[in-house]
């Protein structure tokens, strides 16, 4: 669905479950927010009172420094791409593993991390997000050479 609204109404017609509702929040989220690089999609998705407890540099911020951080993360790396390979939801959690990748900007080099981000939601909306990601690497094949 184009919007919040017509995402809602498509759940009451077809009788989604809230767990359902909110891993296709995160999903669309995701990509939205990352790989569309449509960074309005915060001010959709993401409730004005969020908190981020891993935000950059490990500091707890909240939804403009997230959104601050994606605009750089974009310049950085003009190609970044996040691909989520696992979803689970419970309850008003949903916890991703998720794998970006990006070229940098002025280098050339690719980059890869790996992540679990879990995500609390109310309302329909993004309340809180814990993340735990891998140090940056180069994502070449002698890095996997092991």
């Amino acid at each position: 669905m184009d919007n919040d609204g017509g995402r809602k109404e498509w759940d009451r017609m077809h009788g989604s479950s809230d767990i359902e509702q909110n891993t296709r929040l995160i999903l669309s989220h995701f990509e939205d927010f990352v790989n569309r690089k449509d960074l309005d999609a915060i001010e959709r998705n993401v409730d004005p009172a969020f908190v981020d407890h891993d935000g950059p540099g490990g500091r707890v911020v909240d939804r403009a420094a997230d959104r601050v951080m994606m605009a750089k993360m974009h310049e950085l790396f003009p190609d970044l791409h996040v691909v989520v390979k696992d979803a689970v939801a419970q309850g008003d959690k949903v916890v991703v593993r998720n794998q970006w990748t990006g070229t940098h900007a002025v280098t050339g080099q690719r980059m890869e991390l790996h992540g679990f981000v879990l995500w609390r939601i109310a309302g329909g909306k993004i309340v809180e997000r814990w993340a735990t990601v891998t140090p940056m690497h180069e994502a070449t094949a002698a890095a996997l050479d092991w």
